[in-house]
């Protein structure tokens, strides 16, 4: 994927890609939900070469998903918290894992609870408007014109 011209990409979901398409990003987000903030528990969670997670934590940084914030002057030591985007891309990270258990659900399965009910948690992409579960009705595609 062109990263360099996803701007210029009309398609929402193309851009959005380009910032946090890959498998390593997707899950720096997920772990960064789950409250890991230190490189070393990325590395360690993920079992990702340090040289990847640190072009990944800096990618997710400069796109405003992530910010480094100082903890230790001696040594120096920069931990990773969640912005506002990066907190707002948890739904996704739920539909993902939502379509996994659907087709990829073989096996023991991490389950996620909500906290004061004690339910499963079940995501489902419901359309704001309509109130109607996404792919339930017909859509229509409209790129912008290019003039």
């Amino acid at each position: 994927m062109d990263t360099e011209n996803s701007c210029a990409n009309p398609c929402p979901i193309s851009r959005s890609l380009s910032v946090a398409g890959d498998a390593w990003s997707i899950l720096i987000l997920r772990d960064a939900h789950a409250g890991l903030t230190r490189f070393d528990q990325f590395r360690k969670s993920m079992g990702i070469a340090p040289t990847m997670l640190t072009r990944r934590l800096a990618t997710l940084t400069e796109e405003g998903l992530l910010e480094k914030r100082r903890y230790s002057e001696h040594p120096p030591r920069e931990e990773y918290l969640l912005t506002d985007a990066g907190r707002d891309f948890l739904p996704v990270l739920f539909m993902i894992g939502e379509w996994g258990r659907k087709y990829r659900g073989g096996g023991k399965l991490t389950q996620f609870f909500d906290a004061e009910t004690g339910t499963e948690i079940q995501a489902i992409a419901v359309d704001e408007v309509t109130g109607a579960k996404i792919g339930t009705r017909p859509m229509r595609v409209v790129v912008p014109d290019e003039r």
